[in-house]
């Protein structure tokens, strides 16, 4: 009898490390896509960063008068690349980026010879396609975030990251800025 209960002793406990190194396991399977997808948003980033000097040198030609709006995008981008930034901040930067790069291709729209250069047609093609796959990465990555956060605060992940160290909750690439206004339609 004695060795009957031993056996079932050792089972539970066998049965219960498998359960806790599996968990932990899965946590950091997830802990390490969050960082592998913002490592793919810092690639993008750093490849919209990189057409940025091109669209504003080719725009400056047709568009010299429109210092401000050059000087404007040529800090926004100062900003975006300094390091260290946390996800908040980081967001906050890239949308001011954004939001100055609209107001250059403008001018493309104002500037008739400027819009058919093709040096500015094709490094703004080649931004909004960067664009696009950021979009893409801030999703993944996102995703990626609220899975980690399912899997730290649901059980046995909460019991299990308490015993593990470095699993804590990551911030979401949320852009900042005010709630966008309900759109209404009147007939």
């Amino acid at each position: 009898m004695g060795v009957i209960a031993g056996a079932v002793v050792v089972v539970l406990v066998l049965v219960a490390g498998w359960w806790f190194v599996r968990t932990y396991n899965r946590l950091v399977r997830l802990r390490n896509q969050t960082q592998a997808s913002w490592a793919q948003i810092d690639v993008q980033l750093k490849r919209r960063h990189e057409l940025i000097p091109n669209l504003v040198e080719g725009a400056r030609g047709y568009a010299a008068h429109e210092k401000g709006t050059f000087e404007a995008v040529t800090a926004a981008r100062g900003a975006a690349v300094v390091g260290g930034l946390g996800v908040g901040d980081r967001a906050a930067a890239e949308e001011t980026l954004t939001a100055t790069l609209g107001k250059l291709f403008a001018l493309g729209e104002s500037y008739p010879e400027l819009k058919a250069d093709q040096h500015f047609a094709t490094v703004q093609a080649e931004l909004r396609s960067a664009e696009d796959k950021i979009a893409y990465a801030r999703q993944f990555y996102n995703s990626a975030v609220q899975s980690y956060h399912t899997a730290l605060e649901s059980f046995p992940g909460n019991v299990v990251s308490g015993f593990g160290g470095g699993h804590a909750r990551r911030e979401y690439f949320e852009a900042p800025g005010a709630p966008q206004d309900v759109v209404q339609v009147r007939f």
